[in-house]
């Protein structure tokens, strides 16, 4: 079996990759873009084996040849992973010393593949240098060399490398894609996999993540545990509370979007009109708290909670006072309804 089957999804992307292979109609650069963890590293590191594969052209990749075991571990010698870096406050930079030793490595001579393959994750964190430095390697590439670039969105890259790319945009999977694939190849049980199927957003490869490692859910619940916790409370509570998460700035992007879906979901539910939307939530295993809600907090209030919590998320990634930010945001939020 071609490894290309163990692609989730993206029918399209592995139809054009293998047929310009077949065909002998490769492009010397591609952007594969998408949200995180959707499968653009798998994609291109699958593309790479297809590429150097030593299995008949009908099989390839094969997945189990020299190449296809090496590329998949990133240990083969003529295929290389560039990763940005990740500074303290988590901000990724892909740096122009890297590209320069990239280019360096790109002009030597193959050791034993077919096709020297670089594969150049998050290249929208390129810093402008890296930028164009790289451009020069776009615009003038080496024999037998095949680049390959991701990103989460071309937009974000210079226009001078977006072009010079052949561009392959992968979408969000649907849930019941991704918990087919869960129950089937992964073995999670049917519970789990529908609830990370709604919670990953499209992103089959986050769900696996979380599948294997518990400390995902667990901090999940924490921070849905500090939600209720702040809805449940009154100023002074809330005051409190803003001043502890204030303590740890680091966590506080990963906690919002995890209300802030929280929020998408109360806002559907306020607005369904009698319309089933549960395939269109996220938060599945949230529904008995949130239809009660819905039902007694005003769909203003639902909205300008939803909409402040976005606001908040813009406001830190600006690096705004973050106690002010949090105060704000809970003093947005309803106050608890008193019986």
């Amino acid at each position: 079996m071609s490894n290309w089957e163990h692609i989730v999804g993206h029918s399209w992307a592995v139809e054009m990759l293998a047929q310009g292979l077949a065909n002998d109609r490769l492009g010397h650069a591609y952007l594969i873009t998408g949200p995180d963890q959707v499968g653009k590293t798998t994609l291109a590191r699958t593309f790479a084996q297809a590429l150097n594969c030593t299995a008949p052209e009908a099989e390839r990749p094969c997945g189990h040849c020299r190449p296809c075991k090496l590329i998949a571990a990133d240990r083969h010698p003529d295929v290389k992973v560039v990763l940005p870096e990740t500074s303290g406050r988590g901000k990724l930079t892909l740096k122009i010393e890297a590209i320069r030793q990239l280019q360096q490595d790109l002009n030597l001579s193959a050791y034993e593949a077919r096709y020297k393959v670089a594969i150049l994750k998050r290249f929208d964190a390129a810093t402008i240098g890296a930028a164009n430095a790289f451009l020069k390697t776009l615009e003038e590439p080496p024999g037998k060399v095949v680049l390959l670039l991701t990103a989460t969105d071309a937009d974000m890259l210079l226009p001078t490398i977006a072009s010079r790319c052949r561009t392959l945009n992968l979408r969000p999977l649907p849930p019941d894609l991704i918990e087919q694939s869960l129950a089937t190849r992964w073995h999670v049980p049917a519970e789990k996999a529908t609830l990370l199927a709604h919670l990953a957003d499209g992103r089959l490869g986050w769900a696996v993540q979380a599948a294997q490692d518990d400390a995902i859910l667990k901090e999940r619940s924490d921070q849905l545990g500090q939600l209720h916790q702040a809805l449940a409370g009154r100023r002074v509570e809330r005051f409190d509370l803003a001043d502890k998460l204030s303590r740890k700035p680091e966590a506080l992007p990963d906690l919002l979007k995890t209300w802030l879906s929280w929020w998408r979901d109360l806002t559907l539910l306020s607005q369904r009109r009698g319309q089933p939307i549960s395939l269109m939530l996220t938060n599945v295993d949230e529904v008995p708290r949130l239809e009660p809600l819905a039902a007694s907090w005003r769909e203003a209030q639902i909205t300008d909670s939803l909409n402040q919590t976005n606001e908040a998320l813009w406001q830190l990634e600006r690096n705004a006072n973050t106690r002010l930010v949090l105060e704000n945001l809970l003093l947005v939020y309803p106050l608890p309804v008193r019986v």
